[in-house]
């Protein structure tokens, strides 16, 4: 075999080897992106099931039993810098038995010229409420469509659950704050939620 023969063999073999180590990496890449995508809602079940990070809980049905026993719930609402919205709720705060299912409403306004579909994340403090607050139906199951100007009144119906007063985190506590903040989403599904309780409004 002449050099010339056995240089040619080492640059395939190379090649063969920055193609394998390419692939490789290309390969890592998308695991990494799969398992990144997986644990989004992989986190947020677990959020769902232990109340991590006053992530609220949900319901098929209201309580069928109520205590003599009131809590007061405070509410609070945050627009993302991206979103052309104002957003606010109809109520600061309610005292509510416990077990009593509670309805309240948040008013959201599409400020810009154009269609705005926005999503909203929630939390309650403190955290060790999470597992006890329970909903019902909520605005935030769902994406939002506002049109132009449009004006809508969105609901949640929630209770707070007769076990919160056998819990150590929460049976002395008295108050809780719940919390949205809405923000843009890019790629809207074909169908989105219901804006409003009881019809939505044009204009401002």
């Amino acid at each position: 075999m002449t050099a010339e023969n056995g240089n040619g063999g080492e640059k395939v073999g190379a090649q063969r080897r920055d193609r394998t180590v390419v692939v490789a990496c290309i390969a890592m890449v998308a695991a990494m992106a799969g398992l990144s995508y997986a644990a989004v809602p992989l986190y947020r079940l677990y959020c769902q099931a232990t109340g991590y990070q006053g992530t609220t809980q949900r319901a098929a049905k209201p309580s069928d039993t109520v205590l003599d026993r009131t809590v007061t719930i405070r509410f609070d609402a945050n627009v993302s810098p991206d979103l052309p919205w104002k957003f606010e709720p109809l109520q600061r705060r309610l005292d509510v038995k416990i077990g009593e299912n509670t309805l309240a409403l948040y008013r959201a306004t599409n400020t810009s010229d154009k269609p705005v579909t926005g999503t909203a994340v929630f939390n309650v403090a403190p955290e060790s409420a999470g597992l006890h607050f329970i909903k019902v139906q909520c605005f935030c199951f769902t994406e939002q469509r506002l049109d132009p100007g449009q004006t809508a009144d969105m609901a949640v119906s929630f209770y707070v659950d007769p076990d919160w007063t056998e819990d150590d985190d929460t049976k002395d506590v008295s108050e809780l704050t719940l919390s949205y903040t809405f923000y843009p989403v890019q790629k809207p599904k074909e169908k989105t939620g219901e804006t409003a309780w009881s019809g939505t409004r044009a204009g401002g």
